[in-house]
């Protein structure tokens, strides 16, 4: 502790995780709709995945989601947040990229158990914020990443570059992988 104490803490290890809100010229985005387990019902998120590809780049994972989730490509990526949804109890880090310039590709064939049951929704800005402040979207990184693009948008904040510091990335996890 950072008092010197001894304490007995249960932590949950993670590899980290990155979030895409891709966002159209028209100031729509673009969200899934599946289910999760741990809160049995369906969520309305951003395209996310896990960093957990050795070595692999944050938004190389990014651009890999994005394409097979959505069906996308981009352009232009910035960091949009970074967020550490659990502090106390996880060291999971999520970053979450703005990704604009957006060409659809179309989904691979033969997606996963997980990718094979979501839905591709496109929706304004606005109305994804108001199902935000609703408790219609409850994701933390997704909350996250649609307020940033609000402000950002406003002109009230101004997206990172893909390379920025991120001192909260977990590594414990990918250490012991190798």
């Amino acid at each position: 502790m950072p008092s010197g104490r001894a304490a007995a803490r249960e932590i949950v290890e993670h590899p980290g995780a990155v979030a895409i809100l891709p966002l159209h010229d028209d100031a729509s985005v673009v969200m899934i709709d599946q289910y999760r387990h741990a809160v049995g019902r369906r969520m309305r998120e951003l395209p996310a995945g896990l960093l957990d590809a050795p070595g692999e780049d944050p938004v190389t994972t990014a651009r890999r989601e994005l394409s097979e989730e959505v069906g996308c490509t981009a352009r232009d990526w910035s960091v949009l947040v970074d967020v550490v949804p659990s502090p106390g109890f996880s060291d999971e880090a999520v970053r979450v990229f703005l990704a604009r310039g957006l060409v659809e590709v179309g989904r691979p064939a033969g997606p996963d158990d997980e990718e094979a049951d979501l839905s591709v929704v496109r929706l304004s800005l606005v109305d994804a914020v108001c199902q935000v402040l609703a408790g219609e979207i409850v994701n933390a990184s997704t909350v996250a990443g649609l307020l940033a693009a609000q402000a950002v948008l406003a002109g009230t904040a101004q997206p990172r570059p893909v390379d920025a510091s991120w001192p909260d990335r977990p590594t414990r996890f990918a250490g012991r992988r190798h």
